[in-house]
C-alpha cells in the first residue's frame, strides 16, 4: 500500500494512468459505436417487412441487452478480482470487448444468413456488456490502489475523462464516415470500418497492459494473507447496504448524464421534431464531450481538495442549471449560442469524475472490486439500459422529457452530495 498519501503522481503513476485511460476509452468507444450506427443496424438486421417502430425497437433492444449483461459480467470478473488480482481481470475485460466488435464489423446481414444475423448481433452486444461490466470498475480500483491517496481523485477523473473520450472517438468516427460516404455506401460497406478500427485498436491495448503490475494494496493483502475467505458479493450485501444505495444513486446520475446528455440529446436535435443537421449536431457532440472530459478531471482534481460530496454537490447543481437551460432553448437560439450551451452543459455532466472517488472510498479493499462492480453495473444495467427506451416513449408526447430527468436526477445528486458531505471520508485501505 502507497505509504506517502501527500506525494505528487511520479512517471510510474503516470504510465498506469495512461495504459488505463487508453484502455478505457478504447473499449469505450468499442461499446457504445453501437448507437451512433443504430439506424443502419435498424435497415440491415431485421426483415425488410417490421415496420419502423418495431426495427427501432428492436436495434435500441439489442444496444439495452449490453447494459442488463454489465452486471454479470462485473459480478464475475469483479469476484476472481479480489481473490485473484485486479491486473488479470483488467486484461481480460478488454479481450472479451475488442473480439465482439471485430466480429459485428464482419457479420453478414439479414439479407444474407436471414434471422441468424440479429441473434448472432445480439450474441455479440452480449459479449461487449460482460466486457465493459468487469472494465470500468477495474480500471478505478486498478489506479486508485496505486497512486497516492490524496490524488484518488485526480487520478479516476483522469481514467474517467479517458472513458469520455472514447465516446468523442466514436462520434468522430461517425462524422468522419459520414463526410467521407454516401448514405448508401455508409448502408452498404462503411458501417463496418468503426467496428473493424475499434476491434484491432482493442487488441493493441491487450499488449500494451502487458507493461502493468498489480497493485501494491492486493499484494500487500496477499502478503498479510487478508483476502476475502468468502464470496465477496456476499460481504458486499450484508455488511455494505449504505455503501450500495449511495453508489447506485451517484452512477444513476452518471447514466442521465452520459447516456441522455451526451448520446441522445443528439438524437433529438436530429429528430423529425428538431430537424437540425446531422454533421452539426455531430460537430456539437464532439467539443461537448471535450467540455466534459475536461469536467471529469476538474471535478477529480476539487474532490481532492474539498471532498467527494461538496464537488458533487457543485457540480450537479451546475448540470441542473445548464441542462434546463439547453433543452429549452433547443429549436429556439441560433447554432452557435446552442452549441456553447451544451458545452457548458457537457462540463457539468463532468460530476461523472466524482463517482469513482465516492465508491472506491466507499468500500474497504477486501471487495472493493466486487463493491464497485455490482452497485455500479446493477444502476448501469437497470437506468442506463430503459432510459433510451423509457424516453424514446415520452419523447412522442414532450419532445423536452429528458430536460425533466436529468433535472429531478440532478437534484437527486445534490441531496447524495450533501449525504456524503456530511459523514466522515475513509482512508483508502
Amino acid at each position: 500500500m502507497t505509504t506517502d498519501h501527500h506525494r505528487p503522481l511520479n512517471r510510474n503513476d503516470i504510465k498506469i494512468l495512461s495504459l488505463a485511460s487508453l484502455g478505457g476509452a478504447l473499449e469505450y468507444y468499442d461499446f457504445i459505436i453501437f448507437i451512433f450506427f443504430a439506424s443502419i443496424f435498424s435497415g440491415q438486421f431485421f426483415p425488410d417487412n417490421l415496420s419502423p417502430f418495431w426495427k427501432t425497437l428492436n436495434t435500441y433492444g439489442a444496444f439495452a441487452i449490453a447494459y442488463f449483461m454489465r452486471p454479470i459480467g462485473g459480478v464475475i470478473m469483479a469476484h476472481f478480482g479480489d481473490l485473484v488480482g485486479r491486473k488479470r481481470m483488467f486484461t481480460l475485460s478488454i479481450v472479451l470487448m475488442a473480439l465482439p466488435t471485430l466480429v459485428i464489423g464482419m457479420l453478414p446481414t439479414f439479407a444474407h444468413i436471414g434471422y441468424a444475423a440479429p441473434l448472432l448481433l445480439l450474441l455479440m452486444r452480449m459479449l461487449q456488456g460482460i466486457a465493459i461490466g468487469g472494465e470500468i470498475p477495474g480500471a478505478w480500483v486498478f489506479v486508485s490502489e496505486h497512486v497516492p491517496t490524496k490524488r484518488i481523485g485526480l487520478a479516476n477523473g483522469l481514467v474517467t475523462s479517458g472513458l469520455t473520450l472514447g465516446i468523442l472517438f466514436g462520434s468522430l468516427m461517425a462524422l468522419l464516415i459520414n463526410s467521407s460516404f454516401s448514405k448508401a455506401d455508409i448502408s452498404d460497406f462503411a458501417w463496418r470500418i468503426p467496428f473493424l478500427v475499434g476491434g484491432i485498436l482493442g487488441f493493441i491495448t491487450v499488449y500494451l497492459r502487458r507493461y502493468l503490475h498489480e497493485t501494491p494494496v492486493f499484494k500487500e493483502m496477499q502478503e498479510r494473507k487478508q483476502l476475502n475467505a468468502d464470496l465477496p458479493l456476499t460481504t458486499v450485501w450484508q455488511s455494505h447496504k449504505p455503501a450500495i444505495l449511495i453508489s447506485v444513486l451517484a452512477t444513476w446520475l452518471l447514466t442521465a448524464g452520459i447516456v441522455v446528455v451526451i448520446l441522445f440529446a443528439p438524437e433529438l436535435m436530429k429528430s423529425d421534431y428538431f430537424k437540425m443537421p446531422p454533421k452539426v449536431v455531430l460537430g456539437m457532440q464532439s467539443l461537448t464531450i471535450l467540455a466534459l472530459a475536461c469536467g471529469c478531471i476538474v471535478t477529480g482534481w476539487l474532490c481532492d481538495r474539498f471532498g467527494a460530496g461538496k464537488t458533487f454537490m457543485l457540480m450537479c447543481f451546475g448540470l441542473a442549471l445548464s441542462s434546463s437551460v439547453f433543452y429549452h432553448h433547443i429549436g429556439q437560439t441560433d447554432i452557435n449560442t446552442l452549441t456553447l450551451m451544451y458545452i457548458v452543459c457537457g462540463f457539468f455532466v463532468g460530476a461523472a469524475g466524482a463517482v469513482p472517488n465516492i465508491m472506491v472510498q466507499s468500500f474497504p479493499a477486501h471487495i472493493r472490486f466486487s463493491g464497485i462492480s455490482f452497485s455500479y453495473n446493477m444502476s448501469y444495467a437497470v437506468f442506463g439500459g430503459l432510459t433510451p427506451l423509457f424516453l424514446g416513449i415520452v419523447n412522442k408526447i414532450n419532445p423536452l422529457s429528458a430536460s425533466y430527468y436529468v433535472l429531478f436526477l440532478s437534484l437527486l445528486g445534490m441531496a447524495c452530495g450533501w449525504t456524503l458531505a456530511r459523514r466522515p471520508s475513509k482512508i483508502l485501505q
